[in-house]
């Protein structure tokens, strides 16, 4: 498959029942109105094709799977985009339908993948991460702002309330081997074997019948994935500490540091999200 339209990842068919999905949006694929407004699109095409079975993302850049949200200076456009068929935003509404999608979704993730690359990784239904090679994180405690997209819902489900808590409250990075403990991620692999051992993987669930996989995800969703109606107040909250003036004063300091470029800040985001503090504090 190949589609112009998609300018921020790309598409290829392995096998009628087996889509490989990459991210590649330089310089560190953030996440975009664009970038949502495509995985929209996408998650259409997964609920629609009647052979898939399997999609696995993942990331033409090593070092940023999906950095995080940016604007790209006109939030105004993410506030005002129209709805899903969901009837929520549309970041809220893909990622549901993701996760509830009578396919199985991988995330095969190396390098960062922090707010909504995070909340991206946790709407999959499985998540396998490079041992040397991953960070992931919810950062935006230290940007003045309430996340967005779903993880307190997502992460309290997988690894219980207080690790939940530790993730968003203190916002700081989690390695590979602490988010395996976790419960973050599913698996690790070194990360010259991630990419073979994912593709077995996906082959695996690729042999199965569609009926029996979407049956089987059907239950699990049920008991564990959070109600459509425990998402939306948190955007809500996420639109409204964005214009507090505390928060564009973080978030214009951690601009003049790097924020949405490839160097230090983005790298050690975890580490040094707390330098957007008010030199008073």
């Amino acid at each position: 498959m190949s589609d112009t339209r998609y300018t921020h990842f790309a598409i290829e068919v392995r096998t009628p029942g087996y889509w490989r999905v990459t991210f590649q949006h330089p310089p560190i694929n953030t996440i975009t109105a664009t970038t949502v407004e495509e995985l929209a699109d996408l998650v259409d095409k997964i609920e629609s094709d009647p052979d898939l079975k399997v999609v696995v993302f993942d990331s033409a850049n090593p070092d940023f799977y999906l950095a995080h949200y940016d604007t790209e200076g006109d939030p105004a456009k993410t506030v005002s985009m129209g709805p899903g068929p969901t009837g929520m935003h549309p970041w809220l509404d893909l990622t549901a339908r993701l996760s509830r999608a009578p396919v199985v979704s991988i995330a095969a993730i190396r390098g960062r993948a922090r707010g909504a690359g995070s909340e991206f990784v946790l709407a999959c239904d499985l998540r396998f991460a490079s041992r040397e090679n991953t960070v992931l994180g919810q950062p935006e405690v230290g940007m003045g702002l309430i996340p967005g997209g779903g993880p307190m819902a997502r992460l309290s489900r997988l690894m219980g309330r207080g690790r939940a808590l530790e993730v968003v409250l203190l916002g700081d990075d989690f390695d590979g081997p602490r988010a395996e403990q976790y419960g973050y991620v599913n698996r690790l692999f070194s990360d010259a074997q991630l990419d073979g051992e994912v593709d077995a993987i996906a082959r695996r669930l690729a042999s199965f019948e569609r009926y029996a996989i979407a049956g089987i995800k059907r239950y699990v969703d049920d008991a564990t994935l959070p109600a459509d109606s425990d998402l939306p107040p948190g955007l809500a909250d996420f639109f409204q500490t964005a214009g507090r003036p505390e928060t564009i004063a973080r978030l214009t300091k951690l601009v003049s540091l790097g924020l949405s470029t490839d160097g230090d800040l983005e790298r050690r985001l975890g580490q040094r999200v707390t330098e957007s503090a008010p030199d008073q504090a």
